[in-house]
């Protein structure tokens, strides 16, 4: 038996944007509005156009909190790339979420102003 030396054989990467995020939120709450205000505002500063973010609202939807065993909300899951993270919180903290997302923060959000 010969070895397979197609790449089209080989393992299948992942399709879709680079980032796959999944935001859980408690309805309209202002601290879900401030999460979901805030990271909205992170991607697309630093995201734009490389990410998916899935907003699930754990009112609507409790059984997908019960998966995801969350211990508090809002709470945001980074599945790709790279390890899987979790960030609980408002992500005003905009320092902070780009660290744990991988993203190396222009020196302007770091406030060297």
């Amino acid at each position: 038996m010969e070895p397979l030396l197609d790449p089209a054989d080989g393992p299948e990467e992942a399709a879709g944007p680079e980032y796959l995020l999944h935001l859980y939120i408690t309805g309209a709450t202002n601290n879900s509005t401030r999460a979901v205000r805030n990271i909205k505002e992170i991607c697309e500063e630093h995201l734009k156009g490389r990410y998916e973010l899935l907003i699930v609202d754990v009112y609507q939807q409790p059984e997908l909190a019960q998966e995801k065993d969350l211990i508090g909300v809002p709470t945001l899951i980074k599945l790709r790339p790279g390890l899987v993270r979790r960030m609980v919180g408002d992500f005003s903290d905009r320092e902070r979420v780009l660290k744990a997302l991988g993203v190396i923060p222009p020196a302007t959000v770091i406030g060297n102003e």
